[in-house]
């Protein structure tokens, strides 16, 4: 039994809001949670500090590829942070997963 956990950002908590809330709705996510995370990273070479949304979203693994077109498209980042791996699950929470979406 596993389930599909990937790992996104958003820069505001208002983004990572409106980004769960429309991966809950379209069935891509039967869970979604926020927290907020301090990043240190460089993009066009600059050293970058901010304050970010890290996204944990729990799906199918069936619905990867869906999910990686999705947060493309509804990302707000030019290189969005995709993250992902299979994960084992005990049988409950398997089973609400596969029901809910």
């Amino acid at each position: 039994m596993e389930i599909l956990i990937m790992l996104i950002t958003e820069s505001s908590k208002t983004k990572a809001l409106r980004l769960a809330k429309l991966l809950v709705q379209k069935k891509l996510a039967a869970c979604v949670s926020i927290k907020q995370i301090f990043s240190i990273y460089e993009w066009q070479d600059q050293i970058e500090e901010t304050k970010e949304f890290e996204i944990t979203i729990k799906s199918k693994p069936e619905l990867k590829d869906d999910l990686i077109n999705f947060l493309h498209k509804n990302s707000t980042y030019e290189v969005p942070q995709i993250i992902y791996n299979k994960y084992k699950t005990e049988k409950k929470y398997f089973d609400w997963l596969n029901k809910t979406i």
